[in-house]
């Protein structure tokens, strides 16, 4: 049977147009629809002004090129330029130009503000269209590597070390000095390595004195807002704390955000407002992993009237018929009773060295003659009690999750909100910023997401469901 094989010398009597060979259903397309639909001015785009040279390129022009690039997992500028040459959909979604590295470049650093607007537009057009729900959403966040190399920061204990060797190579030069004014005549000049050693102990000491006055550990030159964080695939660099609220009936990621604070402790409630800020109403529910849980994050929600869930800390659970959680507080009266209605007496004020909140301390003085007294306390002062500013947000947070159908969503929390990081981190393969700073880290995570709830529209659109004026 005769083989199949490429004729490099066929032409076409009438060769198709670039139009023709990018298909109607075609993801370019797509952004191309999406793209004429925002107001691009109105987000804050800056068209780049020129007087000299080549004409600027259109500020629309390059907006899909960064989505659409985004959406192929094509993150650098010299390989994105690469494709406004090489790659069939992108010729066409730019007309045929080709920007280089540097227009590229200059587009997202003059644009960060904008393009953090444009992943909300997206998530208010999926919404318009009846694509987002909002019975059931969830938060959650992962860390994600910076930039800048973790080996090139200043970390305390590595300085103190590389001090202690500077110091020692320095007290060796000098015995050196002394032992050769000794044995040789004349005059004796410093030697070009102490000064050296010198110099290095004036720089380490420096560096030291400035992690000491910031009262941190590790700082990086190039990225002074990063933090020493976990990562999921093992070791601790220098990261930010990458957010998402995600909605159970489309996946879609409603909102976004990037911190740089290495825990989720305080996150809840900002994130909320994100969602507030998008769709102009939070969910009916909204679910969140332990690292979460907050007494002041739980105050605040109920403040705000967000319907929160949160798994709490075993200690806060009252599994124990004499749990903390037990025993009855009236805030007027600043009174504290135990199970079996026996007073306990005030005995300080302290101060939570974690979270900085001011705690209620009281202690039971009828504790010789409780019948129950080992199984209530073991201490021999006494049990004591503390009663934090929260305590009541977090009593009504266990009363929920009594119920059944709150359990349920609770387990379906895992499902929803990891769901967008595995397609992101594993599938895109996004683990690490290519950007520097705080700034440069929120405009590429909103690229990020914003490529993720395209490619999660893109089948509305093809069915027709996404409501589209172009």
């Amino acid at each position: 049977m005769a083989e199949i094989r490429a004729d490099y010398q066929q032409g076409w009597m009438f060769p198709p147009t670039l139009e023709e060979l990018v298909p109607a259903d075609h993801p370019a397309r797509f952004i191309r629809e999406v793209v004429d639909e925002l107001d691009l001015e109105g987000l804050g785009f800056r068209q780049r002004e020129s007087e000299v040279g080549r004409p600027n390129y259109a500020v629309d022009l390059l907006v899909r090129v960064w989505l659409y690039g985004y959406m192929l997992r094509i993150r650098s500028t010299r390989a994105l330029e690469r494709a406004c040459h090489d790659n069939l959909a992108v010729l066409w979604l730019a007309g045929r130009h080709t920007p280089d590295h540097l227009t590229l470049w200059r587009f997202l650093r003059d644009n960060q503000a904008a393009l953090q607007q444009l992943f909300r537009e997206v998530v208010r057009l999926a919404a318009k269209s009846g694509l987002v729900g909002l019975v059931l959403h969830a938060v959650d966040g992962t860390k994600i590597e910076a930039a800048s190399a973790t080996a090139t920061g200043l970390h305390k204990r590595g300085l103190e070390r590389a001090l202690e060797r500077a110091e020692e190579e320095a007290a060796a030069y000098v015995r050196d000095a002394e032992r050769s004014e000794q044995e040789e005549s004349g005059e004796y000049r410093l030697p070009a390595e102490l000064q050296d050693a010198e110099e290095r102990k004036r720089r380490l000491r420096a560096a030291l004195a400035e992690l000491e006055q910031e009262e941190r550990e590790h700082k990086h030159p190039l990225e002074p807002e990063a933090r020493m964080v976990k990562l999921a695939g093992g070791g601790v660099r220098f990261g930010y704390n990458a957010q998402i609220v995600a909605d159970e009936q489309s996946g879609l990621i409603v909102a976004q955000d990037v911190v740089v604070e290495e825990t989720d402790n305080a996150q809840l409630t900002p994130m909320l407002e994100q969602v507030m800020a998008v769709l102009g109403q939070a969910a009916a529910e909204t679910v969140a992993d332990g690292g979460y849980a907050s007494g002041a994050q739980l105050s605040a929600a109920e403040a705000a009237g967000f319907a929160v869930t949160v798994p709490l800390p075993r200690q806060c659970r009252a599994e124990h018929p004499y749990h903390a959680s037990r025993f009855e507080y009236d805030a007027e009266q600043n009174t504290c009773r135990c199970p079996r209605g026996i007073a306990l007496e005030f005995e300080r004020v302290k101060r939570n060295g974690r979270t900085g909140e001011t705690l209620q301390v009281f202690r039971c003085r009828a504790f010789r003659d409780c019948p129950v007294r080992a199984e209530c306390s073991r201490d021999p002062r006494g049990r004591m009690v503390e009663i934090g500013p929260h305590r009541a947000a977090l009593l009504r947070q266990l009363k929920k999750q009594d119920d059944v159908e709150v359990r349920q969503k609770m387990r379906r929390r895992g499902v929803i909100g990891e769901t967008p990081f595995a397609g992101i981190k594993h599938h895109a393969q996004f683990r690490r910023w290519m950007l520097r700073r705080i700034d440069g880290a929120r405009t590429q995570w909103a690229l990020v997401c914003t490529a993720f709830d395209l490619a999660k529209l893109l089948p509305a659109w093809r069915a027709g469901r996404l409501l589209l004026q172009a």
